[in-house]
């Protein structure tokens, strides 16, 4: 006997991935066609180049999905497949006008509650940068946010021409100048600035700093990387021509000591005095 499998997949836009297969017996065959209709809300299903789509915006497995990437995206602790469906929310709107005590009675958990509307309010400071990728919008994420911040300072200022300016593509263009015109007037409400936040700008750095040997001052170089880079230093992982400090708490001369020496390289053999602590 042969078989070949069926394959369903439901993804943001409950788009549903398919491939008809047949059982083939001795005797008998038995094909199983793809659904017609949408598994969640039972509207009929768009058949593009062998996708399934469901285009009913209310669909309630689309909407949970788009809540689900939506929390995922600003890092929402506590409000996951199973607490959008206690709590029985709809749209994003639903999400932020939830309060704590209809989250208690439907997690059945003061603390959790508690937890959840502090993850609420601190989700509200997050920068346009990050709120367009949550939105679900096509072809309109992570990349495409950080190019627009480059030249926005908010969602009013987003237009073609300021689209294309920032290296966006033509249909990506399209995707999100038709999403502001049809869409964002639904969520425009929201307790969101919609202002993005500017990409930083390198600070001068006080010197380039390479570790060798064992540290005394941190347990880790990674560590010690981390609290340099803090300070204002750029960091180095071998003693390149531009490294300005060398730091060796070790007391061996190694090979990047007497490198750095020959090169007039400050040696430093106590970190902590260099960062001033």
């Amino acid at each position: 006997m042969i078989a070949t499998y069926e394959k369903i997949n439901l993804d943001n836009n409950l788009k549903i991935a398919y491939n008809s297969f047949s059982i083939i017996g001795e005797s008998s065959m038995t094909t199983i066609e793809a659904p017609t209709n949408c598994p969640s809300c039972s509207s009929v299903l768009e058949d593009v180049n062998f996708l399934l789509y469901c285009r009913n915006e209310y669909c309630g497995s689309k909407v949970e999905k788009l809540i689900q990437h939506f929390a995922t995206s600003l890092k929402i602790k506590g409000l996951g497949p199973a607490t959008i469906a206690k709590l029985e929310l709809s749209s994003l709107d639903d999400v932020y006008q939830i309060n704590e005590e209809e989250v208690a009675k439907a997690l059945s958990s003061e603390r959790l509650a508690e937890k959840l509307m502090l993850e609420l309010e601190r989700s509200t400071s997050a920068p346009l940068n990050v709120l367009l990728p949550a939105f679900s919008i096509p072809l309109i994420g992570k990349t495409a946010a950080e190019k627009l911040s480059k030249v926005c300072n908010d969602i009013e200022e987003i237009d073609y021409d300021m689209c294309r300016t920032a290296g966006l593509g033509e249909k990506s263009t399209a995707s999100l100048l038709t999403w502001l015109e049809d869409e964002y007037p639904f969520v425009s409400g929201l307790p969101f600035s919609f202002k993005f936040e500017k990409p930083k700008q390198p600070s001068t750095s006080l010197g380039k700093v390479c570790i060798t040997g064992k540290l005394v001052s941190y347990k880790t170089k990674a560590e010690a990387h981390s609290v340099l880079k803090e300070h204002g230093y750029e960091v180095k992982t071998s003693m390149t021509k531009d490294v300005t400090i060398l730091v060796n708490e070790s007391g061996i001369d190694t090979a990047k000591t007497n490198k750095a020496r020959d090169a007039g390289v400050i040696i430093v053999t106590n970190l902590n005095e260099l960062i001033g602590e």
